[in-house]
């Protein structure tokens, strides 16, 4: 049996998905689907959404914890709460944070989720990327073109 995740790793990953779940990405989408009235009918996200800044508080803490599963779960959370606008200062902390999981983690996840948003920031990742990065990244690219082959690229996952 593997070994069990530190409640508070399994807590910040939960946190992490109902984050990226309610990012900015998602709320284009859903305008896109159900036009720019989406946030405003969706009061679960927005309240979420108005929340980014405490809760960006409230993970920011484990950001220097001990274990460093906690530490990558907490950054992995705190990415797209830096998307709030007054969150966005600290972007360049989470950067130096990213750089440290990307020359100790192998997790794909994480990784994945720090390149992403470091490249978002307009960071350049091209060094920070190892050989599994670049094979999972070929990978997902020839999945999605098989996949707008099939659709004619037409086709866009909904918003949830």
């Amino acid at each position: 049996m593997p070994p069990r995740r530190p409640t508070l790793v399994r807590l910040l990953e939960r946190l992490s998905a109902t984050a990226y779940d309610a990012d900015d990405e998602c709320v284009a989408i859903g305008e896109r689907h159900c036009g720019k009235e989406f946030l405003n009918e969706y009061e679960e996200m927005r309240a979420f959404r108005d929340l980014r800044p405490a809760i960006f508080c409230a993970v920011h803490p484990f950001l220097g914890h001990d274990n460093a599963e906690v530490r990558d779960a907490a950054l992995v959370a705190a990415i797209p709460l830096a998307e709030h606008p007054m969150l966005t200062a600290h972007r360049a902390e989470l950067v130096g944070h990213a750089r440290h999981l990307l020359a100790t983690s192998t997790d794909r996840y994480n990784r994945d989720r720090v390149l992403n948003a470091m490249k978002a920031w307009g960071h350049d990742t091209s060094g920070l990327k190892n050989a599994a990065d670049i094979a999972a990244r070929e990978r997902y690219t020839r999945l999605k073109a098989a996949r707008d082959s099939r659709t004619g690229g037409y086709c866009e996952d909904p918003p949830f």
